[in-house]
């Protein structure tokens, strides 16, 4: 008898799996096809032309001039900006960036490090990657479209649940769902490798949802990120300012390492080290670094940064305000690094030379080490190997997107009123195993839970008033 009821149960319970699983996708697929282009988009730009001018290059001669003279050259082009940012090239025969903050918004000047020559400039954040950048975060709707992405990201691990469900075979052969059934045609050929290509690809789309989500404005910034930043009580009891790194260093856009944006800055000290500054002033010997004096001008905090170990391309951030710091960083979602195990911030008391802060990828909590490796492999910033992996991965969301719609294309019955979605079933036992499914999900993911309650209101409230409308669907 309990058997017969298994089998009555199995067919009910995978026409409601189906059901979500395609309602899921109606919503999610047309944000999965935005992200896979746009991100592919972003992983070709980003390492063909770079984001803001760093790939432009330049004939290597025997020594750059000073750091200060090239930073005179990038003002020169906006008189009346303030220099903020120093980005040293990543090789001998790159241009160098600065940052100028003007009253029009931050400009972006490519200099060569060699002549001191202005080879270009531009406003910041204003080329193509930046535009895709927008897109694929926000879909260039602030806030709220960083909303939408979010529903559609959780909604993506449901649609990636209860298609697993659906596809995996109930004979105890679970290989099998690997391994597409060449030679199918019609529907039943698209369904097999509809289901093959997104089992393969299910841990890495989780992943890349999971990463994703924590960039997003409720799951990520309220919830992760809120208990896993670096604690600015490790700065052993330096002052703290009132500012985040995120604020602070970059406008509030996201190229702070993940664990620090929203941890508080360090601050400086204006009564610090008065007797060193005074001989600093007068001819004094003290060097970056020490505590011994304090820090003049651009070329002794690089000539620090360099015998400390930022070698290559790193940023160079310049204090701001009285109790602004100098900031020295490098981080692979940056694009500094294609490590980002080497992830390095250091932060310095601008009167007098202190060393405020040194965080190191070691001192990131669980979450965020993971976080610093699992964005770098998210944003394809480990080198040609990464680009072309998630080029693949991308090609395979699309595929199976496209896949999904012309499965349903041909179900659609004839003459087709509506979304033709499938019928739900007559009568449904209880399912403890999808009820803790659904609760979990809906708890962990806050825009999911709120998104799955909506659509079980409207499909058990709304539905029958709308049967006139979509005569077809179920």
């Amino acid at each position: 008898m309990q058997d017969t009821l298994k089998r009555q149960e199995a067919p009910a319970r995978y026409r409601a799996v189906w059901r979500w699983h395609f309602y899921a996708g109606l919503y999610v697929i047309p944000f999965f096809i935005m992200l896979a282009l746009s991100g592919m988009a972003m992983l070709w730009l980003a390492f063909v032309d770079g984001r803001d001018g760093e790939h432009t290059a330049v004939m290597a001669q025997e020594a750059p001039l000073a750091v200060s003279a090239q930073a005179e050259a990038a003002l020169s082009a906006f008189p009346d900006g303030t220099l903020a940012q120093y980005i040293a090239p990543r090789r001998d025969d790159l241009a160098a960036i600065f940052r100028v903050d003007t009253a029009e918004g931050p400009m972006m000047a490519v200099i060569n490090p060699y002549t001191a020559e202005l080879l270009e400039s531009f406003p910041r954040r204003s080329g193509w990657y930046d535009t895709m950048d927008n897109l694929h975060g926000t879909l260039l709707l602030g806030v709220t479209g960083d909303r939408m992405i979010e529903i559609a990201a959780s909604l993506g691990i449901v649609l990636l649940v209860t298609g697993l469900y659906l596809w995996w075979p109930r004979n105890g052969q679970g290989l099998r769902a690997l391994v597409p059934s060449w030679g199918r045609g019609g529907r039943s050929g698209w369904k097999s490798l509809h289901g093959s290509v997104a089992t393969w690809i299910s841990v890495v789309l989780l992943f890349f949802l999971i990463s994703g989500l924590s960039w997003s404005g409720v799951w990520g910034e309220k919830m992760v990120q809120a208990w896993s930043s670096f604690p600015e009580g490790k700065y052993s009891g330096v002052p703290i300012s009132d500012v985040t790194h995120a604020e602070a260093l970059n406008g509030g856009t996201k190229e702070v390492p993940w664990a620090l944006e929203q941890t508080l800055m360090p601050a400086s000290d204006p009564h610090a080290n008065h007797g060193a500054n005074a001989a600093a002033t007068t001819g004094g010997e003290a060097e970056a670094g020490t505590g011994a004096g304090p820090l003049p001008d651009i070329d002794r905090v690089n000539a620090f940064a360099r015998s400390t170990g930022f070698d290559g391309r790193y940023q160079l951030n310049l204090p701001k305000g009285e109790t602004g710091v100098w900031t020295l960083s490098r981080d692979s979602m940056s694009t500094d690094s294609v490590n980002p195990t080497s992830d390095r911030i250091l932060h310095l008391d601008r009167y007098s030379g202190e060393v405020l802060a040194d965080v190191r990828y070691a001192d990131y909590s669980l979450m965020g080490k993971a976080m610093a490796v699992g964005i770098a492999l998210h944003m394809g910033t480990l080198g040609l190997w990464s680009v072309l992996a998630n080029t693949l991965f991308c090609l395979a969301v699309l595929f199976v997107c496209v896949s999904g719609v012309v499965m349903w294309w041909k179900r659609r019955p004839a003459g087709l009123r509506g979304l033709a979605a499938p019928p739900p079933p007559p009568a449904l036992p209880h399912w403890p195993g999808a009820v803790a499914i659904a609760l979990v999900l809906g708890l962990a993911f806050p825009m999911a839970g709120i998104t799955l309650a909506a659509v079980l209101l409207v499909d058990a409230g709304l539905r029958p008033m709308l049967r006139p409308v979509f005569a077809r669907q179920g």
